[in-house]
């Protein structure tokens, strides 16, 4: 397995606005200008897990702070501030089941249009081999 570009979350909150408890990315597992691939171990004591499962809307912020996290990297490498960022959309979202405590989700962000500061991204969230989630969502970074 190749060498994670980012791990932990002192080296994620670098590049992403959230902080504790919200950060839902753990792992920047690979990046290009246009994809990167992220992680997230479903621990206990996060916030979002109820009876030993993770909440839908926890899936949808670890998806917008995949591509806050691919933005924020892009950013960083061009010698700017990290943006904040918010969801303009959520389009086509699928989530055919909800994580386990001890599961490792990885998320593939792929980055489609960008039109000023909004970033068009589809998504497609993965536990092991199993396809978990999928969306498309509009990501707003306006600079200051």
């Amino acid at each position: 397995m190749p060498t994670p570009v980012l791990s932990g979350k002192d080296q994620i909150c670098a590049y992403i606005p959230q902080r504790d408890p919200i950060v839902m990315v753990d792992t920047l597992l690979s990046w290009t200008s246009q994809e990167s691939t992220t992680a997230l171990s479903i621990t206990d004591d996060n916030f979002l897990v109820e009876n030993g499962l993770l909440a839908d809307g926890a899936i949808i912020e670890h998806i917008a702070q995949s591509g806050a996290l691919h933005i924020g990297y892009d950013f960083v490498s061009q010698g700017k501030k990290v943006p904040i960022g918010l969801i303009g959309s959520v389009n086509k979202l699928t989530i055919n089941r909800l994580p386990h405590v001890g599961e490792r989700m990885t998320t593939h962000i792929s980055i489609g249009a960008k039109v000023g500061d909004v970033t068009l991204i589809s998504a497609t969230v993965c536990v092991g081999e199993e396809q978990i989630a999928q969306t498309k969502m509009k990501l707003a970074t306006p600079e200051e």
